[in-house]
């Protein structure tokens, strides 16, 4: 069962989509066109599968509490996404694990290719790097 401070995920193409529960159950996320903003549980899954993050006590309180001073409005793809929120008010850090394996893993791409000039080294060479660019994706 969903509790307020949980952190909540869906697929959104090829990236997961964050957000967070609220008291009153709604979820708090950030999208390109909305910014900052609350949707039913229902609006945000848009029928696709949840993969929840249960969290303790502690960290739930926390992260409702960094929420109330979290002034961050506006949606940026590199400063101000849905994991930055989520990570904000989770650790009190803003980071984008997902963000950072995607231009890590494009740049090694893109350095396989120019040492090689094969497609096959490049896709995993971008493999590598946006998985080692990835981390780990424990938000707590």
């Amino acid at each position: 069962m969903l509790e307020p401070g949980d952190v909540v995920s869906r697929r959104k193409g090829i990236v997961m989509h964050r957000g967070i529960v609220l008291e009153d159950g709604e979820i708090l996320h950030n999208t390109p066109w909305l910014g900052k903003h609350t949707s039913s549980l229902e609006d945000f899954s848009k029928n696709k599968r949840l993969y929840p993050s249960y969290h303790p006590y502690g960290v739930r309180e926390r992260t409702l509490e960094n929420l109330e001073t979290d002034d961050h409005r506006y949606y940026n793809p590199f400063t101000n996404n849905c994991e930055h929120v989520v990570t904000r008010a989770t650790t009190g850090r803003a980071s984008s694990p997902q963000l950072r394996g995607w231009l890590l893993g494009a740049a090694f791409a893109t350095a396989g290719f120019l040492l090689t000039r094969s497609p096959g080294i490049s896709v995993a060479c971008f493999a590598i790097g946006k998985k080692l660019g990835s981390g780990s994706s424990d938000l707590t």
